[in-house]
């Protein structure tokens, strides 16, 4: 990325923050929440300054930052300044800890390795599941589908579960233990989880180090443990930044139940959402890994609403038989002259709908005597 690029980029995500500040202060509206103005306005230039002039010691995972390298302290206040100024997506990073760290946190302690390592979500994703980079990587933890399906992802044109929290952070935890047993150090395993190990060895091999404050590395990966020391220092002292947030304000840890689900035949999802009592987004947020509207056929570990899993089975089996048994009466054979446009406009619905239930292209061809399905309206409003 290029410095001017860099700036570029920075004004206009701060023009995005002031808007996004007008409208949460906006909405705040009451003096029950008169802090959050005070809260979402960055420092005055002259504390910003106090507040990035620290003089340590700093560390990434027990691994000592340099403090005294001017090059290296010139990294690290640009990250602060960042973040300091994009206090609304701090603000997030702090509300959506309360629903993902306590799981990020559980798998570190099992597996006997450091809590900083949990920035690392939070600088790849903020902790978001849908999140896609312009090379391709997807998810919380930001895999490519190579190392994604090295580590154990499914990841196909149904599912991808690089989009799965879970999944995704257990996939983390071992690639990073892999990393931390090639490179010996956990600021090289990170370093290498963005940019490759291959190519941070290149590096290492070329330059004749392996200190990584003093590699010359691509920009991004530069920045990378800085940006996450940074996150690390305002996240674990929120107050002596100006971030003053009550429990209550905090994302509770996700609630659900698991349902093991077989699927014999192609299934919808929303049978799976009435089956558990919910909306089909419901599922859908829950199990953001399901790519389509559809569950093809196979077995399934499903996440499900907190108690909806007593009785869920035999619901399931019951709405699946029905919708077995009715599907007959939705199918329609295509007629000489029809395409699927006009078939569409003659039911009124949808062509994406259409071609959503038959599983088409838009720009496949029917021919007389095919067989499509074609839902009524009505059943829109049920769950």
């Amino acid at each position: 990325m290029s410095e001017d690029f860099e700036h570029a980029n920075f004004f206009r995500r701060c023009s995005g923050v002031f808007l996004l500040a007008l409208c949460m202060t906006m909405l705040a509206g009451t003096p029950a929440r008169g802090d959050l103005p005070s809260i979402l306005e960055p420092p005055s230039s002259s504390s910003m300054i106090t507040l990035i002039n620290t003089t340590g010691p700093l560390d990434f995972c027990g691994e000592p930052v340099p403090l005294d390298n001017p090059e290296v302290r010139e990294r690290l206040e640009k990250e602060f300044l960042f973040a300091l100024w994009n206090r609304p997506q701090v603000i997030l990073w702090m509300k959506r800890s309360g629903r993902y760290m306590p799981y990020i946190e559980e798998m570190l302690k099992q597996n006997n390795m450091p809590m900083d390592l949990k920035y690392m979500a939070i600088i790849e994703s903020s902790l978001t599941s849908h999140l896609i980079s312009s090379k391709g990587a997807r998810g919380s933890w930001q895999f490519m589908e190579g190392t994604g399906k090295k580590y154990g992802l499914k990841i196909d044109s149904d599912v991808d579960e690089r989009r799965n929290f879970f999944s995704s952070t257990r996939a983390a935890i071992n690639y990073l233990k892999k990393l931390h047993e090639k490179f010996g150090s956990w600021t090289l395993a990170a370093a290498a989880y963005n940019m490759g190990e291959e190519g941070l060895k290149t590096e290492m091999l070329l330059q004749n180090t392996n200190n990584y404050y003093y590699l010359y590395l691509p920009m991004e990966t530069q920045q990378y443990i800085l940006r996450a020391i940074s996150a690390k220092e305002i996240l674990s002292n929120p107050e002596r930044y100006g971030f003053k947030l009550s429990k209550e304000d905090i994302y509770p840890p996700l609630q659900f139940d698991r349902v093991e689900l077989v699927c014999d035949q192609e299934t919808p999802i929303y049978l799976v959402a009435q089956a558990a009592g919910t909306y089909f987004k419901v599922i859908k947020d829950l199990n953001p890994e399901i790519r389509r509207h559809y569950l093809a056929k196979g077995k399934y570990d499903i996440m499900v609403p907190r108690g909806a899993a007593l009785g869920f089975q035999a619901r399931y089996e019951g709405l699946v038989k029905k919708w077995l048994a009715e599907r007959k009466e939705h199918v329609y054979v295509v007629k000489k002259g029809e395409n699927l446009s006009s078939i569409a406009s003659h039911f009124d619905v949808p062509l994406p709908a259409l071609l959503i239930w038959n599983h088409l292209e838009s720009k496949k061809q029917v021919k007389p005597g095919d067989l499509l399905l074609i839902y009524p309206e009505e059943r829109k409003s049920e769950k």
